[in-house]
Order: structure tokens, then C-alpha cells, then sequence
């Protein structure tokens, strides 16, 4: 028995009932990248059900090139978030079973974005002065102040839409370890205004030509409960991260981490555990390229590019999938790439549940993410989790 958990990193599939609260009414990733980019060609997706799902939303809008399959292979449904936040990491700690009353700490525009004793304690610990301290695009604040830091040495610090203290610096003038170094001090003096992430940002080149390097990571705050690698590593599951997810678990509870950067790296490691690692085992993979490459660019084209590469991919692993396999598609969060700013938007997620040969059928709204925790524990035999039902 094995348990295969992949999120489409941004992959949202329509606005969510509280979405003027955050400012994203009308976001709607998956039907608006598809219309803009002239319709997707994800026949896998298409077959397993994925454009069953807008039908089940209020405002749902259909995925141009992927319309309802009259039988899908898998069960589907959408998830409703209800933690507080749009992030990476409240999207993975409430499908790993946490539920966020009180979200994470969001920073103004700037600058200054950051309170001041923050900065200045983060600069005397380091050593290095900062620079930037404002809200900004990962890509426009290096092309802006990277000439800057190479003359003088100082960190690039900035934020963004989520609760994050995101640092900045070129590999030839601050080494990766120091970076590193530097991102564990953030991280201790973010704790106290819960801070979600600490991100190391690291880039290379010249100015006029920077471009940043898959040495990226991430410093999560501290869980605050057990989550489903925790329960299942306890209970003697294997569970192995794919992707940047150890980072966001803060390496807890995680038997075996494969810490990739990209989309294709990822599936590659999927389609070998799915063919060559036997169960009982717990997958939970992140593909990172959608968010990372073509959400927060605005890039709706590039969007649908990989999501029907990812096609391809699923393509190859459901046969290696055995009887009494299960696999869960979903994401955390979206990122409609023609809408406006550069941030994440607050949609529902759709959600997949293939087992070799049985019949789909609707899941409905599931009130949320964390019933995907409860299911893995039914799947796996564990005692029910304090938060959601199992779909299963």
C-alpha cells in the first residue's frame, strides 16, 4: 500500500468564497490560463477528471481543451482552504493536517517593509548592511540593486504579497554557506512576528544578465502540531518528501528527502520510487515550476506549457501504480497568471484520486485541505486526525 500526495504548485481552479478578503475576486487559474494560452491538451488530466470539477464551484469556469470526461478514471472534487493565507506553506501545512486560525505576518510595500530592530539586529548578527527592504518582484529587485551588492556587499532583503523575509545575494560575493548562515539568523528573529518563510535567493551573472540559481531555500517557522509525516514516520510508514517540501516541514518527520528545484527533476524522482520502491509509503511531492516560473511572471503560455508536460508525466506513472496504490492530485494555493500584481490568488484547489481500476466519482466541495491528511491516515490504517474527513 503506498500513498502518492503531488501538488501542482499554484494550480487553482476558481475564486474562493473569501476571496475579496485578500483581493483576488475573479482569479480563477486553471480557466484562465487555458482560455489565454488557446485552450490545454492534458488528455491524462482530461481522462482522470480534472475538467469534471468546475461544474462543482460556484462561479466555476470551464478549462478550455480539457472539457468532462463522460467516465474519469478518478475520483474528483475541489478543496476550500481554510486556513488564513495564500502561501506555499499554509496550502502544505493544512493538507498535512494543520489548520491556521491565525495566519502568518504580512509587511507593507515599503520601503521600509521590515520593522527597523529587525533589520538592524539581523545586521549587526551578520555583519553585512541590507539593502532593498521593500516588497518587489524576486527578478526586478536583483536586475535593480544586484550591480549595488556586488560593489558593496550588502544583502538584498525584500518581501512580497506572502509572509516571507527573502534575502538576496550573488554566489561570487556571498558565498552559499554564509547566505545559508544568514537565512538561520532571519529565521530566529522572524520567529517573533511569525514570519512564515525565511528564502534564500541566490543568483549569478552580471549585471544586465543575473539569473537566479536552484540553490534556493527555505526556513519555515516552526510547526505548530503534529502533522501527517510526523503520525505516519511514528507509526513506521516511510515517508519521502520530492521537491522543496522538507524545507517547509522544517525536515520533521520525513524518512528520505529528494530536494529538487524544478519540475522535471521532481517527476523523474516520482516515476523511479513509483516503479522501484515497494509500500507501505507515504510520496509527497511538490512541482514547483508553475508557481516559481510562470505564475508570478504572468506568463499564461509558459503556464500551460508545463502543465501539459506534466500531462506527459502522469501519463508515465499511472502504470506504475499497483492495486492498491493510491494517488492524490491537488495544490496549495493559485496563481492566475492573467491576473493582476504578481502575487498568489485565494482559490479553491482541485483534487484527483486515482486507484487502478475503480470508478470516479464526485467528491464535491470539501471543506478543507486538511481532509487530505485524514484520508492518507484512514489509507494507512492511523486513528482519525483532530481536523477533516476522509474522502476515501
Amino acid at each position: 500500500m503506498r500513498a502518492f500526495l503531488i501538488v501542482l504548485d499554484s494550480v487553482g481552479i476558481g475564486e474562493a468564497p473569501d476571496a475579496a478578503d485578500y483581493g483576488d475576486t475573479g482569479a480563477n487559474t486553471l480557466g484562465h490560463l487555458s482560455a489565454a494560452a488557446g485552450g490545454l491538451r492534458v488528455p491524462t488530466l482530461q481522462r482522470l477528471g480534472l475538467g469534471n470539477i468546475p461544474a462543482l464551484l460556484p462561479l466555476g469556469i470551464p478549462i478550455t481543451g480539457c472539457p468532462p470526461a463522460a467516465q474519469p478514471a478518478a475520483s474528483f472534487g475541489a478543496l476550500r482552504e481554510r486556513s488564513q493565507g495564500k502561501d506555499t506553506t499554509t496550502g502544505h501545512w493544512e493538507m498535512a493536517g494543520l489548520l491556521l486560525e491565525h495566519g502568518f505576518a504580512l509587511f507593507p510595500k515599503g520601503p521600509p517593509s521590515f520593522p527597523a530592530e529587525l533589520i538592524d539586529a539581523f545586521e549587526r548578527r551578520t555583519g553585512r548592511r541590507t539593502i532593498g527592504n521593500k516588497a518587489a518582484n524576486g527578478l526586478a529587485i536583483i536586475d535593480e540593486l544586484g550591480p549595488q551588492q556586488l560593489r558593496e556587499g550588502a544583502w538584498i532583503v525584500y518581501t512580497s504579497g506572502d509572509s516571507v523575509f527573502q534575502i538576496a545575494a550573488h554566489e561570487g560575493t556571498i558565498p552559499l554557506p554564509e547566505l545559508y548562515r544568514g537565512c538561520a539568523v532571519a529565521r530566529e528573529l522572524c520567529d517573533p512576528y511569525r514570519v512564515g518563510r525565511v528564502i534564500a535567493r541566490p543568483y549569478v551573472g552580471a549585471p544586465g544578465a543575473f539569473r537566479r540559481t536552484e540553490n534556493r531555500r527555505d526556513f519555515s517557522y516552526p510547526l505548530p502540531g503534529l502533522t501527517i509525516l510526523d503520525r505516519l514516520s511514528a507509526h513506521g510508514v516511510p515517508t519521502v518528501t520530492v521537491g522543496k517540501l522538507d524545507d517547509v516541514f522544517a525536515q520533521r518527520g520525513i524518512t528520505e528527502s529528494i530536494h529538487v528545484e524544478n519540475n522535471a527533476d521532481a517527476q523523474t524522482a516520482l516515476l523511479t520510487l513509483a516503479a522501484a520502491r515497494p509500500g507501505p509509503l507515504f510520496v509527497f511531492a511538490n512541482l514547483i515550476d508553475f508557481d516559481m516560473l510562470y505564475g508570478h511572471r504572468r506568463d499564461a503560455p509558459g503556464y500551460a506549457t508545463a502543465l501539459e508536460r506534466t500531462d506527459a508525466f502522469m501519463a508515465d506513472l499511472l502504470p506504475r501504480l499497483g492495486s492498491d496504490d493510491v494517488l492524490i492530485i491537488t495544490a496549495d494555493h493559485g496563481n492566475d497568471p492573467t491576473f493582476k500584481g504578481s502575487d498568489h490568488t485565494r482559490e479553491y484547489v482541485p483534487l484527483l484520486v486515482y486507484r487502478t481500476g475503480r470508478p470516479g466519482q464526485s467528491l464535491g466541495i470539501r471543506d478543507g485541505f486538511y481532509d487530505i491528511a485524514a484520508s492518507v491516515a484512514a489509507f494507512c490504517g492511523l486513528q482519525p486526525l483532530p481536523h477533516g474527513t476522509s474522502f476515501l
